[in-house]
């Protein structure tokens, strides 16, 4: 098939990339050109800006069979792909997130059924607005997909602090985690995301759906932090912190962490399953964050600058909930 990636270089979209090329299909990746990673040999690159309505218009003349929609994150930029591609694909593809589901879930395990209600987060809110103008779309024959959490470059962190944690283990201060440290949380390699990912190109069954594609496994957020750690030789030393506290040290932590990351997520993957096969993610967590552990060391070696401007209250959070005596 004639497959367009909108994005194709990021976290997510490589793998999925890669992927479709090796399955056979005639790729093409709209981007501004800016990557660290080469793209497949055959890609075709088309270099554009979301922002340049002219350039974007005219994606829709090309007529692919796929658009696979990575870059949408407001119902403004939805509106614009609806005129773009309606009536001119076979199937396109938006991805969403799995924080759009209500939090906290009414079922411990979360499956398309569960209302996409979350009112913590405007990142997740502007994906829900997204989905149902999509819905809404006559013309236009879409398929929703929301990733988790999913790994490749980056350290799954719950507040988003990345590489910071990996400073303080190696200057011998205390990493946060918020709550006690045993909620389950999912985490998803996006090579294994892309198995399914690809198998929804092209299916009937997927027009007019929502799907997300997880792992079925969860890990602790301890053992989250534990394996980052021990992926570079370091031990971390966790204090646990309530997200309540947290959120009244730093208002911006309301998204991620209330909003996302402070409840347990466990999917059920049996409605993908149904459509794109079977399939499986690695389980095992050191495995699951060799690839983010690799890049890590990457930056490491080249000397990459941290922000670290979290660093004073991190301190200031750690120590004062420490001074409470316990961790």
């Amino acid at each position: 098939m004639k497959v367009l990636f909108v994005g194709g270089t990021g976290q997510i979209s490589l793998p999925c990339v890669e992927l479709a090329v090796a399955a056979g299909h005639q790729v093409s990746v709209f981007n501004r050109g800016i990557r660290s990673e080469p793209l497949p040999a055959g890609v075709n690159s088309i270099v554009g800006d979301m922002k340049d309505p002219v350039a974007y218009r005219a994606l829709g003349d090309m007529r692919f069979d796929v658009v696979c929609q990575f870059m949408v994150f407001t119902p403004e930029q939805m509106a614009e792909d609806i005129a773009t591609f309606s009536g001119k694909t076979g199937q396109y593809i938006f991805i969403s997130s799995a924080s759009v589901y209500e939090k906290p879930a009414r079922h411990y395990i979360i499956t398309e059924k569960t209302p996409t209600v979350n009112p913590y987060w405007p990142y997740s809110q502007a994906k829900i607005a997204a989905e149902a103008l999509l819905e809404g779309a006559p013309d236009l024959k879409w398929t929703i997909v929301r990733p988790s959490h999913t790994v490749r470059t980056g350290l799954p962190t719950m507040m988003g602090e990345g590489d910071i944690v990996i400073r303080r283990m190696q200057q011998g201060k205390p990493v946060i985690v918020a709550g006690d440290g045993t909620s389950p949380w999912t985490l998803t390699r996006s090579k294994d995301f892309a198995v399914p990912f690809v198998g929804l190109f092209g299916k009937a069954a997927a027009l007019g759906e929502d799907f997300h594609i997880t792992s079925d496994r969860a890990y602790s957020w301890d053992d989250i932090y534990y394996a980052i750690g021990r992926g570079v030789g370091l031990t971390p030393r966790i204090v646990h912190v309530p997200t309540d506290t947290l959120v009244k040290y730093n208002p911006a932590w309301v998204g991620p962490l209330v909003g996302d990351k402070t409840w347990s997520a466990l999917f059920d993957n049996s409605k993908v399953k149904r459509v794109a096969g079977n399939f499986s993610c690695s389980e095992d967590l050191d495995e699951v964050l060799a690839e983010s552990i690799g890049f890590l060391k990457q930056r490491l070696a080249a000397n990459t600058p941290i922000n670290m401007d979290l660093d004073p209250l991190m301190d200031r959070i750690t120590s004062e909930q420490m001074a409470l005596g316990n961790s």
